[in-house]
């Protein structure tokens, strides 16, 4: 497909949704103002946490409700397709694809077919807590043939601070604690390490851009780009592999 307007399902959080959407920006081939990628972006915010609701914590709310409202509203504006950046919310995807009229790319299912493609056999994978739990990118590495490992409880201690307590409080992470707990991913076999939540993507920025570290948004963020028919620029060679027919 090529889709003439895309639509951005996003808030989740604020922050790196408008990171994805410089990402595209910024990755599409362009000589001028129209030749980038129309969108409609919905940022949300008010949403109910993801993580909180997939944990059966007291007081979670449903969102499902509300993205499928916003899925909607991007489809019912022209949007013929749609993107969610941020991994802990394709716990929803299902739900949300069965009662949207138009496709939605999914970010775990990409980076999967990624890493397959580079002929990975190990991944880890740094991630919410409700991301970890869901196992969506366990089972759908399993399905590829890959092992998928994840950090242990004081290592994902350390990743959850990063996210809720640093990057979603725009405050600096502790990036000495997150390097400690990529060696020990490392260590116990992993060829690369997936950034599975798009609050680490805004890292990249600040200096997590080992080449170890597979970021998810830049990802999805590629396959966007190549399915409104546009071309992508600046990316990793390794990104090459992108090309081909998405897995909506």
């Amino acid at each position: 497909m090529s889709a003439r307007l895309l639509g951005v399902l996003g808030g989740l959080g604020p922050m790196s949704t408008f990171y994805f959407c410089e990402l595209v920006t910024a990755h599409t081939r362009a000589a001028c103002d129209a030749d980038h990628i129309d969108m409609l972006v919905s940022s949300r915010a008010s949403t109910p946490d993801r993580t909180a609701y997939i944990l059966g914590r007291p007081g979670a709310r449903d969102p499902l409700p509300v993205m499928r409202e916003e899925a909607r509203r991007l489809a019912a504006a022209g949007a013929d397709l749609i993107v969610i950046p941020c991994n802990t919310a394709h716990y929803f995807y299902d739900g949300l694809a069965a009662d949207c009229p138009v496709p939605i790319l999914n970010i775990i299912r990409e980076t999967v077919a990624f890493l397959q493609k580079r002929g990975v056999r190990r991944c880890g994978l740094l991630a919410t807590e409700g991301t970890v739990a869901s196992g969506a990118y366990a089972r759908l590495c399993a399905v590829a043939g890959l092992e998928c490992l994840t950090p242990d409880p004081a290592g994902q201690a350390v990743v959850s601070a990063a996210i809720y307590g640093a990057v979603k409080q725009n405050r600096p992470a502790d990036a000495a604690a997150l390097g400690r707990v990529a060696q020990d991913l490392l260590d116990r076999g992993c060829e690369c390490l997936v950034l599975g939540c798009t609050e680490l993507s805004l890292l990249r920025r600040s200096g997590l851009n080992q080449p170890w570290f597979v970021d998810a948004l830049e990802v999805l963020a590629c396959r966007t780009i190549l399915t409104c028919g546009r071309e992508p620029v600046g990316f990793p060679p390794a990104f090459d592999c992108l090309r081909g027919e998405a897995t909506v």
